[in-house]
C-alpha cells in the first residue's frame, strides 16, 4: 500500500514536471507589424500550430512596416523569455543579424518568415516564397500581356523601403527579369539603366504610401503605363492615385500577395495578376520546426536545390497568358486569406 502510495506520488510528482516542462516550449513570432492582413494570416497559423502541439505562442510586431528597434526588443524579450525558437520576418534584414545571432548563441532556434535575412544563413532556416520567382511571374505575364508594346513599356516601380529589404529587392528585381529588363546588382534596386522605368519609389507596403509613391513617379512621367507593386495594399493606393487623374482603366498593375482583398480586386480589374503566397503555411510549418528542435536538437532543411525552404506561390488572374502558368481567381480565392 505505501509501495502504490508513493508510486502514485512518484507518477504525480512526473507528470507535474512534464507539465511545467511543455510549458516551458515556447515559440515566438515576430512580424514587421500586427495589422498587415499577410501577417495576420501568419499569426493565425502559428497559433492554430502551436495549440495543437500544446506549445505556448508569444506574439510580437513593429508599430510600423520598418520599425526595427522594436523588432530587436522584442528578440531580447524572447531570448529572456526562455523560447525555444524565434519565428521572425524581419524589417531590416541586415540590422537584425546581430540579435538573431544573439538568439542563436543562446540556443535559441531562429527561422526567418518570408523574408530571408542577409546573408540568408545568419538565421538558421528561411521558409518563405520564392520571392525572386514571384516577381517573375508577375513580369513575364506583364510582357507577355503588352506584347509587342512591352518593348514602349513606361514602368513605375513601388517597391518597399529605403533600407531595401531582401523581399523586396527580390520581388522587385524578379518582375524587371521576367518583363526582359536587365539588371544592374540584383542584390539593390535602383541602378538599372533601361529607359522604361520611369523610376522607383517606396510606399512602406501600404494603400497611403502606394498613393503617395504614384504620384510622386506620376508626376516624374503622367504617362505611367506599368506598375510594379511590392503588395497588395500599396497596388490599392496605386490605382486611387491613377483613378484621381482618370486612368485607372489605361494603366497595367501587377503586385504580389494573394491576399483576400488582393484577390477580390484582381476579380475586379485594379489588378490585372498577382502572384500569391501562403503565410499561414509558413508559420504553421515554423512552429512545426521549432517543436522538432526543442524535443530532437534537430534544424529543418531546405528545400533541394534552394537555400531556403520554400512554401509555394502561383500567379492569379482570369487573364492567362500563353507561357505562364496561373491559377484563376476562383482558384485564388480558395486558397486566399485576410
Amino acid at each position: 500500500m505505501k509501495i502504490s502510495a508513493f508510486a502514485g506520488a512518484t507518477a504525480l510528482a512526473f507528470t507535474a514536471m512534464a507539465g511545467a516542462a511543455a510549458a516551458q516550449d515556447t515559440v515566438c513570432l515576430i512580424t514587421k507589424t500586427d495589422t498587415n492582413p499577410f501577417f495576420v494570416k501568419m499569426k493565425e497559423g502559428a497559433t492554430a500550430k502551436a495549440e495543437e502541439l500544446g506549445m505556448t505562442l508569444k506574439a510580437f510586431a513593429g508599430k510600423i512596416d520598418g520599425d526595427h528597434e522594436t523588432q530587436v526588443q522584442a528578440i531580447e524579450t524572447c531570448i529572456l523569455d526562455g523560447a525555444k525558437g524565434i519565428l521572425l520576418t524581419a524589417s531590416d534584414t541586415s540590422s537584425i543579424v546581430p540579435a538573431v545571432q544573439q538568439a542563436r548563441d543562446a540556443g535559441v532556434l531562429v527561422i526567418a518568415l518570408d523574408t530571408p535575412l542577409e546573408p540568408i544563413d545568419s538565421a538558421d532556416a528561411t521558409f518563405a516564397t520564392d520571392n525572386f520567382l514571384a516577381g517573375e511571374l508577375i513580369g513575364k505575364w506583364a510582357a507577355a500581356t503588352l506584347g509587342d508594346e512591352a518593348q514602349n513599356a513606361k514602368i513605375a516601380m513601388l517597391d518597399l523601403a529605403v533600407s531595401q529589404p531582401s523581399v523586396g529587392v527580390l520581388r522587385d528585381q524578379g518582375f524587371l527579369q521576367g518583363f526582359g529588363i536587365d539588371l544592374g546588382d540584383p542584390n539593390k534596386w535602383g541602378d538599372e539603366t533601361d529607359p522604361r522605368i520611369v523610376g522607383h519609389d517606396v510606399t512602406a507596403g501600404n494603400e497611403e504610401g502606394g498613393r503617395k509613391a504614384m504620384e510622386n513617379l506620376l508626376a516624374k512621367d503622367p504617362m505611367v503605363n506599368v506598375v510594379y507593386t511590392i503588395n497588395e495594399p500599396a497596388a490599392a493606393g496605386a490605382y486611387e492615385a491613377l483613378k484621381a487623374i482618370g486612368r485607372e482603366n489605361d494603366v497595367l498593375i501587377v503586385s504580389v500577395d494573394g491576399g483576400c482583398p488582393g484577390v477580390q480586386n484582381v476579380a475586379d480589374g485594379v489588378i490585372g495578376a498577382t502572384s500569391q503566397q501562403y503565410p499561414l503555411l509558413m508559420a504553421s510549418l515554423g512552429v512545426e520546426a521549432v517543436k522538432k528542435w526543442a524535443d530532437e536538437g534537430v534544424k529543418p532543411e531546405n528545400t533541394p536545390g534552394k537555400d531556403f525552404y520554400d512554401t509555394g506561390v502561383a500567379l492569379v488572374t482570369d487573364k492567362p497568358a500563353d507561357g505562364v502558368e496561373s491559377i484563376s481567381v476562383k482558384e485564388g480565392m480558395d486558397l486566399c486569406w485576410g
